[in-house]
Order: C-alpha cells, then sequence, then structure tokens
C-alpha cells in the first residue's frame, strides 16, 4: 500500500458529512443572505479583510464549513481550537504563533473557536488583548446566543452573523448530489433513493444537513443491495434511519390540524387541543413543534391574565427534553390542558406591537431623561443629572417618575384586561395613579 492509498482510505473512513463539507463558495448550502455574491461577508473573505466575527445558528447550517472555506481563500495563519476542550494555555500558544507569524512574515492568524460559547471568563480575558490589538482575527462558531452566552467585552468587539435553518428544498438538493458524487459522495454505491425518502429525510433533517447526511449514509450502507446490484433507499428505509416516521397525512392537511390545534388553545376547548395535539403526533409529527406552539400561545393569549401558563408551557417542554417520548406526553398534556383553561388575555402582544412599531418609527430626537443615563462615564454635568434619579426603593418600591422620552412620555402600551391576574395589575395601577378606571 502506497501512501496515497492510505490517504485515500483515511479520506473514505470519514463520515459523509465531513467528506461532502463544501471547499469553496460554489458548494456551500444556504446562507444567501450572508454569501450572495456582492454581500458584505463575502467582499470581505474575498479581500482578506475580514475583521473578528461570531458565526451563530443552529447545528449543521454551515459555520464551520464557511471558516473552512476562510480558510482556504485566505494568505494568512488558521488556528482551530473547541472551547469544550481547550484551556487559558492553548489560548496563550495561539496567539504566540499568531504574534510571532505577524512580526516575522507579516501575515494575519484567524484564530477558528468551535462552541465559542463554552469559554468561560478568564479564558476570554485570555483572549481579549489579541482581538483587541489585532494580533489576531477571531472566528467564533456557537450554536447559543452570544449575546447571552459569551462575555459581553469579546461580542462587543465582533460582528455577529446569523444563520439560519437551512430548508428542505437545500438540503434535498445536498442529498441528490451526495448520492451521485463518486469522489466525495455515495456513488461508487450505485445508490439512489425514492423521492419519498429523500423528501422525508430533508424534513425530519430539521434544518440539520448533517444530520441529513448521517442518515441518508446509514440507509446507504445498510440497504442490501437488488439483484442488479443498485441500492434503492425506500421511505421505510429513510424512517428507520432518521428515527422519524412520515406524517401519515398530506401536508395541506398537516396546516389544517395544526391550525385547529392552535385555534383551541386560543379558544379555551382543551378537549379539542388534546386531539389535535395526538393526531399530529401520532401522524409523525414531532412533539417539539406542538410545544413550541403551545409555548407562543401560553404568551400570546394567555399572557398576564396567567402569568404561570408560560411556565407551565416551559417547564413541559424541558420534561419532554429529558423524558423523551412517550412518558414526554404526560407533561405535554397537563400544559395543553392548562393553558386552555387559563383566563384569556391579548394584552401583551398588543403592548408588544405597540411597542416595536415606536421603536422603528420614532427613533430620531428621542432623548433618554438625563436621570437614567449611564452615570458611570462623561462629563461632571452627566453626572450631576444622575442625581436626580429617584430609587424606587427609598419610596417603598416605587415613586412616580417619567421613565420615557418626552416624545412618547404619554404612550400606553400595556393595557390590562379584567380577566385573571390582570385585574389585580389593574388595581395595582388604580392605587399608584398610572391608571383611572
Amino acid at each position: 500500500m502506497d501512501l496515497f492509498d492510505f490517504n485515500d482510505n483515511v479520506e473514505r473512513a470519514k463520515p459523509l458529512a465531513e467528506r461532502m463539507r463544501a471547499s469553496t463558495f460554489g458548494e456551500f448550502v444556504g446562507q444567501e443572505q450572508l454569501v450572495a455574491e456582492g454581500s458584505l461577508l463575502r467582499r470581505a473573505i474575498s479581500l482578506d479583510r475580514l475583521g473578528s466575527c461570531i458565526f451563530w445558528g443552529p447545528p449543521g447550517c454551515g459555520k464551520t464549513t464557511l471558516a473552512n472555506i476562510i480558510a482556504a481563500q485566505t494568505n494568512g495563519e488558521f488556528l482551530k481550537l473547541n472551547a469544550v476542550n481547550a484551556g487559558v494555555a492553548d489560548v496563550k500558544k495561539a496567539v504566540d504563533t499568531a504574534r510571532e507569524n505577524l512580526k516575522l512574515y507579516g501575515k494575519r492568524t484567524y484564530l477558528m473557536l468551535d462552541e465559542c460559547h463554552r469559554f468561560n471568563k478568564t479564558q476570554s480575558d485570555s483572549l481579549l488583548p489579541a482581538i483587541e490589538q489585532g494580533t489576531i482575527i477571531f472566528i467564533g462558531s456557537t450554536t447559543e446566543n452570544p449575546y447571552a452566552a459569551m462575555t459581553p467585552a469579546i461580542v462587543s468587539r465582533c460582528r455577529v452573523f446569523e444563520f439560519k435553518p437551512l430548508t428542505a428544498a437545500q438540503i434535498r438538493a445536498a442529498l441528490v448530489r451526495a448520492l451521485k458524487d463518486k469522489r466525495k459522495g455515495l456513488g461508487e454505491y450505485c445508490a439512489e433513493a425514492e423521492a419519498c425518502a429523500l423528501d422525508h429525510i430533508a424534513e425530519m433533517a430539521g434544518g440539520d444537513l448533517r444530520t441529513a447526511y448521517n442518515a441518508l449514509e446509514l440507509a446507504v450502507l445498510t440497504t442490501p443491495p437488488g439483484e442488479d446490484g443498485k441500492i434503492v433507499v425506500t421511505l421505510a428505509d429513510a424512517e428507520q434511519s432518521i428515527q422519524r416516521k412520515a406524517l401519515s397525512y398530506n401536508e395541506d392537511l398537516y396546516y389544517d390540524i395544526l391550525s385547529a390545534f392552535c385555534k383551541s388553545l386560543r379558544g379555551s376547548d382543551s378537549n379539542a387541543a388534546l386531539y389535535y395535539a395526538m393526531r399530529l403526533i401520532e401522524g409523525g409529527c414531532d412533539p417539539l413543534l406542538v410545544l413550541r406552539r403551545l409555548i407562543a400561545h401560553s404568551a400570546e393569549d394567555v399572557g398576564m391574565a396567567d402569568p404561570n401558563a408560560l411556565v407551565v408551557a416551559t417547564s413541559a417542554l424541558v420534561a419532554y427534553q429529558n423524558m423523551g417520548y412517550p412518558e414526554g406526553l404526560i407533561p405535554l398534556s397537563e400544559a395543553i390542558i392548562y393553558v386552555c383553561e387559563a383566563e384569556k388575555s391579548y394584552s401583551v402582544k398588543n403592548a408588544m406591537l405597540a411597542a416595536k412599531k415606536d421603536a422603528v418609527t420614532v427613533r430620531d430626537d428621542v432623548d433618554i431623561p438625563a436621570y437614567l443615563r449611564d452615570n458611570s462615564y462623561g462629563s461632571k454635568e452627566r453626572k450631576q443629572e444622575s442625581a436626580n434619579y429617584l430609587f424606587p426603593h427609598d419610596f417603598g418600591g416605587w415613586v412616580k417618575q417619567q421613565y420615557l422620552p418626552d416624545a412618547l412620555k404619554d404612550r400606553v402600551y400595556y393595557e390590562p384586561s379584567d380577566f385573571g391576574f390582570e385585574k389585580q395589575v389593574k388595581r395595582t395601577r388604580v392605587r399608584k395613579g398610572q391608571s383611572k378606571e
């Protein structure tokens, strides 16, 4: 066996998802909003002028792949670390290497950090000076919201690019290419897949191309060839490979049942809501989709009339994620009943829409009251103005004070209803003189 055979064997041993990983923009799947011809990110990469950034999005949507494309197209050095197992010493070593590359060879160094949200404050602080000084170009990859899960000091020095889940059509097209590709894909197996099998894998992958590739590879490798030597992946094979059965109803009926479920929640009919939820789940729908809709309605249709509805719904999601099917259907059913039987109010949604409208349209010449501004920096006058702030706890927990800018001072976004907990909210507002009955 020569070296070329050895390298080929190593390559073939890699999972299909790794072999099919795009190496050029032409092969890259999805994220047109980020990498379309002429886009800011595409121009920055092609000109080798990309600054520190964070790629944020769900698994299997192309974050690491795009980082690899950057590595292939840049003239700089490219280092990779994983925040799960990298420590401060690893970061310092990477920074030292980057400093040497810049000093001796005039080359910039890109540091790709997978799972960057796993970095703690100490690890992040060890990286911060190198980012500030331009010693390294940081590229973080994370499935968590960086604004909530990462050190603010790092995030503030990076441009955040949000990746979207891939569509079923994008995933299906990638699967077709993988079946035909004899060099990196499954072409050497003389395999084909029924259209319904490809559709099922693409739909059930949930926007995750890696999951779809893994399912297709498993189906091809475990399906025996027919008499003609061809491997044909059927819908049954696809169901087993991705461990989800196909929907037992067509797309139109699926959306009709989902609509009926949502309207039954809003209409306080727990019997109907339970029935439609079970129709969805027993027909092959992922229970997590039902739970996501339930959580949305607990805030939209119940809201402040019974704030516990949101708590119960989100608890049901956590319970299902930990218990799985079928035991997880019990807390799901409890949450459905709770949301249905709870008092209803649309006030939260109305308040959000009204505030959102003003946030977009009323922006110019809107000054935050001086006493509400941050007094940790700025002029002496700024600090003096902040002294006019009335600390509510010095007045028993509430004191009359203007919080909205002058241009919006009379706006009322949230109007409590006369149902459930909101009756108490309304009484409290009247007592404080915030509204009149």
